[in-house]
């Protein structure tokens, strides 16, 4: 993973935004969803709307555009939706594998290089990635993926496997909770070197006993996304 990661810093100048931000003008704000955050309580997170309240909340008390965070992070809030859930006496997910970004509903979402459709689906149950598009990649002959979850339905109605994206193409948009899998408006963005056998979905959170294996096929999304520079906690 290592030679990979090095080939996406090369790349790093030729990339687009996967959203319009810019740093300039514009306030980022770091989110922290572990348990040392000690506003998520278990009420507080299992109702989507009072969640949304609260991440529209630190946006605006920040000034922040977007809010951003969560690769390699371990999520204890997983526990609001049975997605994450393993059989009886087994070890749930909890790690996070891919980075969020927060912020309004139908921000527009785009492919940061050439690419094709892979696959897509609506996983639309609570908790899960709801409106979901993977793209292919390939740059110095290593092919890749991204996925982006918690997309709008209409940001996957017209796409067909296969189909060319171009560097800059608007791909998607956030979706609200009823399409997005019941979660504030935000990009689940992740990077996956070995995607096997999925369609329109790829595990975005694995139980901490596989990280490795799961950090492994899927590097830091900053290394595409090129925000986290900008990122102020609060």
């Amino acid at each position: 993973m290592n030679a990979f990661a090095d080939i996406l810093r090369r790349s790093q100048p030729n990339f687009h935004q996967v959203v319009p931000f810019n740093p300039e003008k514009e306030k980022l704000l770091q989110m922290d969803f572990t348990i040392s955050n000690k506003d998520l309580t278990d009420e507080m997170v299992s109702d989507t709307r009072r969640f949304t309240d609260y991440v529209n909340q630190k946006l605006r008390s920040a000034g922040a555009k977007f809010a951003i965070g969560g690769y390699n992070e371990l999520r204890e809030l997983y526990s609001r939706s049975k997605v994450f859930d393993a059989d009886s006496g087994e070890e749930p997910r909890r790690l996070h594998l891919g980075t969020d970004i927060w912020g309004r509903p139908y921000t527009s979402v785009i492919s940061p290089m050439d690419g094709i459709v892979h696959s897509f689906a609506f996983n639309n149950r609570f908790g899960d990635y709801g409106a979901t598009l993977v793209l292919t990649h390939n740059i110095e002959g290593y092919p890749f993926h991204t996925l982006y979850g918690h997309l709008s339905l209409n940001s996957i109605k017209n796409f067909h496997e296969g189909t060319n994206v171009k560097k800059g193409d608007v791909i998607g948009e956030f979706g609200i909770p009823i399409e997005n899998g019941q979660w504030p408006p935000h990009l689940h963005f992740q990077i996956i070197i070995d995607i096997g056998g999925w369609k329109g979905d790829y595990p975005g959170v694995c139980k901490y006993s596989e990280r490795e294996k799961y950090l492994e096929n899927c590097p830091d999304p900053d290394l595409i996304l090129q925000m986290m520079a900008y990122a102020v906690k609060v």
